[in-house]
């Protein structure tokens, strides 16, 4: 494969494409032996309209843009779901030059004091703000009550994706640590997509890789994931079994920061256990903290 691919572009569309079920993708059975997982080259062109040559070509990584009506006719055809689909139009942005570079090198992420101020205010809510590559860029007293003190943590280290492979406690915490951590894998790669040129990404995905067996073998199967809403099942040290639903929330003026809400179900043994827990965070942890900046 020449020096000059794109690839991340061609390993995500193998992959893809070995993930399909031909009787699924509308491919009738046409007796030969498959001796490829999946859909073969041909099929794929010919569900997404173009010809053979040209999905070879895309699929080898080459550095050809194709356009909007394409890239929606390749995500049909391989059966994406929404952020497959964004993660595939981005990975094609990256052929089409520098636009993505200029912002994935901005090095400094910040929050601005209003929403500080709003995390503050959410006393029996636990809130946190996520920025790029997972970067957890501010919480409020619940939130680190109820995951980890990020705020207390070297710049480098307060990241959850981070957090979630190389602390024990975090092992601890999630019931279905397997899941959870996989999903927070497949975020990662979603948020890589976007900002392919990233140093600071290809640092945390180096050192996950080196230190978790599981980290490195879920990133190569090359799957993504959006977090927008969902549940965690928890044991805390503290306050013992709960569920929390969780609900994120895009940031006006800055599209890069997530907000993460947790809630608990109304007269559960979850919400007396938040109540609890709120207490207690109140009476023994320090006020509100703003983090520094993160890098």
């Amino acid at each position: 494969m020449p020096a000059a691919v794109n690839r991340e572009l061609a390993d995500f569309l193998r992959r893809a494409r070995g993930a399909c079920d031909p009787l699924q993708a509308g491919v009738p059975f046409d007796g030969r032996v498959r001796r490829v997982r999946g859909l073969r080259r041909e099929e794929v062109a010919l569900l997404a309209g173009i010809s053979t040559d040209y999905y070879t070509r895309l699929e080898q990584g080459r550095r050809i843009v194709p356009s909007t009506q394409v890239v929606d006719a390749l995500s049909r055809a391989l059966g994406l779901d929404l952020a497959g689909h964004t993660h595939l139009r981005d990975l094609i942005a990256a052929n089409a030059g520098n636009a993505r570079r200029a912002r994935s090198r901005a090095a400094v992420q910040h929050v601005r004091p209003g929403l500080h101020q709003l995390l503050d205010t959410l006393d029996t809510q636990p809130a946190l703000i996520l920025g790029r590559r997972t970067d957890v860029l501010a919480t409020n007293r619940l939130a680190r009550a109820l995951f980890a003190d990020f705020d207390r943590m070297p710049a480098r280290e307060r990241n959850y994706a981070r957090w979630m492979f190389l602390s024990e406690a975090a092992r601890g915490l999630f019931v279905d640590w397997d899941a959870q951590a996989r999903s927070a894998v497949e975020s990662l790669r979603l948020d890589a997509g976007n900002t392919p040129d990233d140093p600071d990404t290809q640092k945390l995905v180096g050192e996950l890789s080196l230190a978790s067996p599981e980290f490195g073998r879920w990133w190569s199967e090359h799957r993504v994931f959006q977090r927008t809403y969902g549940s965690k099942r928890l044991h805390h040290p503290l306050v013992g079994e709960l569920i929390v639903d969780y609900e994120t929330l895009k940031l006006g003026g800055d599209a890069e920061q997530t907000l993460y809400l947790y809630t608990t179900a109304p007269d559960s043994p979850s919400r007396e256990a938040m109540h609890l827990l709120a207490s207690w965070s109140q009476a023994d942890l320090p006020g509100s903290r703003t983090p520094q900046t993160q890098r």
